[in-house]
């Protein structure tokens, strides 16, 4: 059965909507195909819970190394700072 579609529309300040804009530009893409794109790309917190569930598995099989989930939120933690000092160089204020 084909997927359903329907349009949406999202209120974004105008120097988002540009800088959405010039990246499916640079990318030959549609922001349409973009937005698309992004979202398919963009766990939820059930998807990431499920990942980390299918990772833990071999982990503790494979090697018998168990992850707490306080190693794993630490280290979500660790990944969200990461990501944020990427974010703050890649575009300062």
């Amino acid at each position: 059965m084909p997927r359903r579609r329907a349009d949406v529309m999202i209120r974004v300040p105008a120097e988002v909507r540009d800088q959405l804009a010039a990246v499916a530009e640079a990318r030959g893409t549609s922001l349409r195909a973009l937005i698309q794109d992004i979202a398919a790309q963009t766990l939820t917190p059930e998807q990431i819970r499920n990942r980390a569930d299918r990772t833990r598995a071999p982990l503790a099989e494979r090697f018998g190394h168990h992850v707490p989930d306080e190693e794993s939120a630490e280290m979500r933690r660790k990944m969200r700072e990461a990501a944020a000092a990427h974010r703050a160089v890649r575009s300062p204020s």
